[in-house]
């Protein structure tokens, strides 16, 4: 196998599992937070280096603390009358 073929083949492995990831991200979000806590988790754990644990922060999901009390719907603010 030439060396190009073989870059070709890792491009376009690349371009699949970064659509593959896009794709589950919008059609299962709780699915992907879990895959994220549970991958996460492991690396920043107590005594391990540093470069670990920013790997892990790089790969824990965002936070959602936010204002949960309205549904989390992040569509707030006056809504405009209808006509």
């Amino acid at each position: 196998m030439s060396a190009s073929l073989l870059l070709q083949y890792l491009v376009i492995a690349l371009a699949v599992l970064l659509s593959a990831w896009v794709v589950a991200k919008k059609q299962f979000p709780g699915s992907v937070r879990r895959l994220r806590v549970s991958l996460a988790l492991p690396l920043l754990r107590e005594g391990r280096p540093s470069w670990m644990r920013a790997i892990g922060l790089r790969v824990s999901p965002v936070s959602q603390a936010g204002d949960a009390a309205c549904g989390g719907c992040d569509n707030c603010g006056p809504t405009t009358p209808k006509r």
